[in-house]
């Protein structure tokens, strides 16, 4: 199977797809911080590790010294917890975006321009985004000039469907689910983006020796032909690996170096195959068309390539502290 096939369980939701005849019986504000505050006092309940009985000196902070049972057990707490940290996370956004629509509701008696003022400002302030947030609001006024939307919970049902629909649209604008592309499909191409000295360089070593450690053939591209150094960097993670590295001289076009590796990949029958690229800052139009290009290009060799973008925020926080 795939490597990216995870299983459908370890999916974790916003929980914004639910159909409002599935909702929950809400909570109120106070509830829902004395649960955050129990979720944040208790401990993870995570199955008590076995004694070890090696001598201090027979210890690897490795993990060299363990068995292959144990290494799996390790792996499945550390992800367990991981998994409750990241649900934790995600509740407080969903319970945040929630409040502050309830907030601007509460005590409307009737649909003005004021009310549409302040929802807008709850949409944004909620990190919806403007331009999705223009487009919420864009609907709900057609609804009122339609006569569709004339009392304060159709407003609340709009919003809702809006959303929703976001999201199941979203598949179509390349954010589709892992389990969405085929299994046959060869090589399952990733893509790396962030701005400079986020860590790049370094996950794509370690994603490169996690997948090749799963049975997989991997290649990787090289194509930050920007930074000096890029590719000798990059060069000394494929060493480590043993992954076969494809690059090119300082200054060539990445897109080139991405059609090169998108052949060799293709001629050596790898599974997967991982794109470097030159760090940026989303509002410089002029780098963001040159990912387009590889997009274009990475499209064109492979069915729906790149199937997986990677942004990488921060891969190097624990260093710093």
């Amino acid at each position: 199977m795939p490597f990216w096939r995870r299983k459908k369980e370890q999916f974790v939701s916003l929980g914004l797809n639910r159909d409002v005849a599935d909702e929950a019986v809400v909570q109120t504000p106070q509830a829902a911080e004395a649960e955050q505050a129990k979720l944040a006092t208790e401990p993870e309940k995570l199955a008590p590790a076995a004694p070890s009985t090696a001598a201090p000196w027979q210890t690897s902070v490795l993990g060299l010294d363990l068995s292959i049972e144990q290494l799996q057990a390790r792996e499945a707490a550390l992800e367990q917890e991981l998994s409750a940290r990241f649900r934790r996370a995600v509740a407080a956004t969903r319970e945040s975006l929630s409040e502050k629509i309830d907030a601007v509701f509460a005590g409307a008696k009737q649909i003005d321009a004021e009310l549409l003022d302040e929802l807008e400002e709850a949409l944004i302030a909620a990190d919806i985004g403007v331009p999705t947030t223009m487009h919420i609001l864009e609907t709900v006024r057609r609804g009122i000039s339609r006569k569709e939307i004339d009392d304060i919970e159709k407003l609340k049902t709009a919003i809702k469907s809006e959303l929703i629909s976001i999201l199941h649209a979203s598949e179509n604008q390349g954010v589709a689910s892992e389990s969405s592309v085929p299994e046959d499909i060869a090589p399952y191409v990733m893509m790396i983006v962030g701005v400079n000295g986020v860590g790049k360089t370094t996950t794509i070593g370690k994603l490169a020796q996690r997948i090749k450690a799963e049975g997989n053939d991997v290649l990787i591209c090289a194509a930050d032909t920007f930074r000096a150094a890029a590719s000798d960097q990059l060069a000394i993670w494929a060493e480590r690996t043993g992954v076969p590295l494809i690059q090119q001289k300082q200054g060539t076009d990445p897109a080139a170096v991405l059609f090169d590796s998108m052949k060799a990949a293709k001629a050596r029958g790898s599974d997967v195959l991982i794109v470097d690229t030159a760090g940026r800052l989303h509002n410089k139009s002029n780098l963001m068309a040159e990912l387009e290009k590889m997009k274009r290009v990475a499209g064109r060799e492979v069915a729906g390539a790149p199937h997986e973008t990677l942004l990488v925020v921060d891969a190097v926080a624990t260093f710093r502290n």
